[in-house]
């Protein structure tokens, strides 16, 4: 059997000690603080970053320096068989295009795979790459599965904060006005990458309503659901109880939102996430260093 090393980045929310044992590495990206800079997840913690961002006016993230990917390139690229390279949606971030122009550098050839999200989504992408590879299946019959997950995927988001989205430029002034003048809250959507406005509702219940309606559809597809918060566990243990009442079966997850998501939609903000038809048995204890709670 071909081995394969895994690069990814820490939106992933992979445990360290599951990816060290999968040869997964992982390359952080950059919050930062203030005048400090910050690797997710290696200097800080989602919780102690969000304590931050109440104190610091100036908070962001940034890609990981170009030099770091060439660098564990460089150490691995005799180690392995195969590379199979996949980071956090490139309409977000250029994570994913500084990793390619990196294996390039160092002389490396590279499946690259472009998981149009990040956080439980993409987590979910490496380990059923890591299933598939068991299973004796090759690189880029693992990329092709993949290529068929990210067409799976559902990742919804209700921002505590609308500020940071329109600094990014993911909301227009006119939405970051009208939410703030009507109080009116958005229900977000990752499609082809991007962070879109699936719907603008008036208060926090309808929009809960209206995210379990759009669970509800898919809910006889789907086995498991991350519900990601930043530092709102309160209200992440309101939303699984509801969606425990809705559709008993299902395992839910609760999981620290990344703070790199965190920054850009405020604390407070819960999201929710699945994937259609991901059936593969998984041994799921300790996956993430960030999740809270499973039922």
């Amino acid at each position: 059997m071909r081995t394969i090393a895994w690069v990814t980045d820490s939106t992933a929310m992979i445990d360290p000690v599951f990816a060290s044992e999968n040869n997964i590495y992982i390359v952080p990206l950059c919050l930062i603080a203030g005048d400090e800079v910050y690797r997710e997840n290696i200097d800080i913690t989602a919780e102690q970053f969000y304590e931050k961002m109440r104190v610091h006016d100036r908070v962001g993230s940034s890609q990981p320096p170009i030099g770091e990917f060439i660098e564990l390139y460089e150490q691995i690229k005799d180690k392995y068989d195969d590379i199979i390279v996949i980071h956090c949606s490139s309409e977000l971030s250029g994570t994913y295009n500084s990793s390619l122009q990196a294996a390039e550098i160092a002389e490396v050839s590279v499946i690259g795979i472009d998981s149009k999200v990040g956080a439980f989504p993409l987590r979910e992408m490496v380990m059923q790459g890591i299933e598939m590879q068991r299973q004796g299946k090759t690189a880029l019959e693992i990329k092709e599965l993949i290529d068929g997950i990210i067409q799976e995927m559902s990742f919804y988001m209700i921002p505590a904060s609308l500020s940071q989205l329109h600094r990014s430029g993911r909301v227009s002034g006119t939405q970051l006005m009208i939410s703030q003048l009507l109080s009116i809250h958005l229900l977000l959507r990752f499609e082809e990458g991007k962070v879109i406005v699936e719907d603008k509702i008036r208060t926090m219940k309808k929009a809960k309503l209206r995210l379990l309606d759009i669970l509800k559809k898919d809910v006889e597809h789907i086995r498991d659901v991350c519900i990601m918060h930043a530092n709102n566990m309160e209200g992440a243990f309101k939303l699984k109880e509801e969606i425990a009442h809705m559709a008993p079966r299902l395992q839910i997850e609760i999981a620290s939102f990344i703070p790199v998501a965190g920054i850009h939609a405020g604390e407070g903000t819960l999201a929710l996430a699945w994937i259609k038809n991901n059936w593969s048995a998984i041994n799921r204890s300790a996956l993430s260093a960030t999740a809270h709670t499973t039922a």
